[in-house]
């Protein structure tokens, strides 16, 4: 039964409880299952291990997780009340604030924080072996990246939905504010400019990609205009008409692909980066119900469908994994992929699968703003999170069932493999795997590709991964080309969400910041001020996405060296200053809830930095980099990666402005978090608890059914 509270300056009514005895054994029966999907991949050595057992330990980690875990967090933690109206509902303007379907938030909010990292971070990390990716994807999400999530999300609810960097300047004090706020910013328009590099590599050359992808933009907008005005409420109607569109989309660029209209969705990278920019630009200033909800929610169903779809033929296939459980390059850190050992860069590797900086801009952006209860923090944040973790583990699944030496083909750098299949093989035996030329050319015509060869980058390999699961249930190996660029189109439809929800982030962010200074700017309800500082965002990612199209050494390019760590910093702000609020809140004996996660995110980017910037080995370190090529042109030779003098120049260019910007990007945060600390010790020294910028309980008027089963703290009737 529902437990009822007074608001947070009343006293709480004692909360009650019942645990049945068949739901105490179903339990246990989860637990049981999960630990031996453990012990299979943990115990193992030498024999093939099924792709089922990595599956299984996944799922059951995640129930039991979810079950237990968040519900303590929402409960103990950050004592969610359902009586209390959040901002979607006490400042709804039919721009920003609406108050949203659950159902259509949490696809939303999923689509939003699910980009690039989750599928292509396990695929590189697969160099490293299964188990050490599967570890921390399971035991990172849980403990980390959903606890983040969560959090961050309920603290903006409880304060307007202000971004990260704004809630940093109100609860840490204005130098530290400023830190978060500039380092916060600088580095959303990296992520960004980023995805978007992905998202045109991948559409570049896809017809079928470039209109499938295309035509969710209609659908997304006939969604929102049926749902608001023509059926409102009929959430689950919208959906199967959106859906139905969307599959007729998905097979009219099928068919698109293979007609003499595909010559027309064939578009160059430059024309990709405007259509981007103008889409993003839009998506940030039209009102989220029109077509940012709806089209996110939209691009879920492709998104969790695929992965599923992904799951089930893993659990009729039984695909073995191919990969070692752990490899040498784990310790020796000389692996063809990436370099360095396992700790620090596997956990800088697999970021959005586990946790993310920037999935902490989305839950202080657009979602804090769409939220009808409190209680839903758990199924949007925690949920959303453990959703797109179970996508990191499929694409760690889809790289460790191919064949070793195809895996290391595909992604060893061009330099290392040479020209030719015959060159490709030779670099591969001596990795210590083996491919044949023949066999190098059949995995490439097999997917009508000319060649797989130094397809780096993760994305490609996932495509193959793809369609190979796929191909063994669905249509046999006949069906692989069609699985494979399935698998292309479907990628770059899961990055796009990321891009357009990130813009409106930034745009909100961007008005807290400029906020401070002009007030006017500030109010999200000035459209000047919400066209202005749309532009700023896209034009700032649109610049480094343009020069990295044009110029093979420039651009985001230039910066992309930077993406890993600098999410991972923004983690380690986002954790730092949810800490503080927890401390400042008088909870300080829940405060290991966060700071747990965040003493282990600072340790490990904080040891990458101090690497990037200062190892001997030019593989790791920027500087070191720098002076082997800075040493080459002195001697007029050319090394790798350039092709004239003026490319050995660009790179040391290239390299010097990667090692200054880490350094400032860890001295800003490294200030975060000295403010942090500050305040944390006194407001543990305080006698009263410290003011924080929460905003006044205001009770709630809008009645949502609650989730059987499920007690709601403060819920009333």
């Amino acid at each position: 039964m529902p437990t009822s509270a007074m608001p947070e300056s009343g006293r709480e009514a004692p909360e009650k409880s019942r645990i049945s005895a068949k739901s105490i054994a179903i339990w246990i029966a989860v637990a049981i299952v999960a630990t031996i999907g453990w012990a299979v991949l943990a115990l193992s050595r030498g024999e093939e291990i099924s792709a089922v057992w990595l599956v299984v330990a996944a799922l059951g980690s995640y129930a039991i997780a979810y079950r237990f875990y968040s519900r303590f967090i929402a409960r103990r933690v950050l004592r969610v009340d359902d009586t209390r109206a959040t901002p979607a509902e006490r400042l709804e303007d039919g721009v920003d604030y609406h108050p949203t379907d659950k159902r259509v938030l949490l696809g939303h909010h999923f689509a939003a924080i699910a980009g690039a990292g989750p599928l292509v971070g396990p695929v590189l990390a697969a160099q490293m072996g299964y188990l050490p990716g599967t570890i921390w994807i399971i035991a990172g999400v849980i403990f980390g990246g959903a606890v983040q999530d969560m959090v961050v999300l309920f603290l903006s609810m409880r304060r307007d939905g202000k971004s990260l960097g704004q809630m940093a300047r109100d609860e840490i004090g204005k130098v530290g504010g400023a830190a978060a706020l500039i380092g916060v910013f600088a580095i959303m328009i990296i992520l960004l400019a980023v995805l978007a590099m992905v998202v045109v590599n991948a559409l570049a050359e896809s017809a079928w990609g470039t209109f499938s992808v295309t035509m969710t933009i209609p659908i997304a907008l006939f969604m929102g205009f049926y749902l608001r005005y023509r059926r409102p409420g009929r959430v689950v109607e919208t959906s199967f008409i959106g859906v139905a569109l969307l599959l007729l989309a998905i097979l009219g660029g099928g068919w698109i692909q293979n007609s003499s209209l595909a010559e027309y969705f064939v578009w160059s990278p430059e024309t990709l980066v405007f259509c981007l920019v103008g889409y993003g630009f839009v998506a940030s200033v039209l009102p989220v119900w029109m077509l940012l909800a709806p089209r996110d929610y939209l691009s879920t169903f492709m998104k969790v469908g695929t992965i599923a779809l992904m799951a089930v033929g893993v659990a009729i296939a039984a695909p073995h994994l191919k990969a070692e459980s752990v490899t040498d390059f784990a310790t020796n850190g000389a692996g063809p992929v990436f370099a360095g050992s396992l700790f620090p860069f596997l956990f800088i590797t697999i970021a959005c699968g586990a946790l993310s900086g920037f999935h902490a801009l989305v839950s202080s952006g657009t979602t804090p703003k769409l939220i009808q209860k409190e209680s839903q923090v758990r199924l949007i944040g925690y949920g959303s999170m453990l959703t797109e973790s179970f996508v990191a583990v499929m694409a760690l699944i889809a790289a460790c069932v191919l064949e070793p030496g195809l895996y290391y083909a595909m992604n060893s750098p061009v330099a290392l493999l040479g020209p030719t299949v015959e060159s490709a093989s030779e670099a591969v035996r001596n990795l210590g795997f083996t491919i044949t030329p023949d066999q190098l050319t059949a995995a490439a015509k097999a997917v009508e590709e000319q060649s797989l060869v130094g397809r780096s980058g993760g994305a490609p390999t996932l495509a193959v991964g793809m369609s190979e699961i796929f191909s063994g249930v669905f249509g046999g190996a006949g069906m692989k080309a069609f699985w494979y660029h399935f698998a292309i189109m479907f990628e770059a439809l899961f990055i796009l969400t990321t891009v357009d929800a990130g813009t409106r982030v930034g745009r909100f962010m961007l008005q807290d910041m400029l906020g401070n200074v002009w007030k006017p700017i500030g109010r999200v309800t000035w459209k000047p001020g919400i066209w202005i500082t749309s532009a700023i965002v896209v034009g700032a990612w649109g610049y480094f996405l343009y020069a990295g199209v044009t110029d093979p050494l420039g651009g985001i390019k230039q910066l992309f060296p930077l993406f890993g760590i600098a999410n991972q910093l923004l983690a380690a702000v986002a954790l730092a200053v949810t800490t503080t609020v927890l401390i400042k809140s008088g909870k300080l004996r829940w405060a290991w809830v966060t700071g747990v996660p965040l003493a282990w995110d600072v340790a490990v980017t904080f040891t990458a930095g101090w690497q990037k910037l200062f190892s001997d080995d030019p593989r790791i370190g920027f500087f070191a980099l720098r002076d082997k090529y800075a040493e080459a042109i002195d001697k007029g030779r050319l090394l790798p990666g350039a092709t004239n003098m003026d490319d050995m120049h660009t790179i040391v260019l290239n390299n010097t402005v990667d090692g200054v910007i880490m350094a400032i990007f860890l001295l800003l945060v490294l200030t975060v978090l000295a403010n942090c600390a500050v305040v944390c010790v006194r407001a543990v020294r305080s006698p009263v608890p410290l003011p924080t910028t929460e905003a006044a309980y205001v009770e709630s008027r809008i009645d949502v059914p609650e989730r059987s089963g499920e007690e709601l703290v403060g819920a009333r009737r």
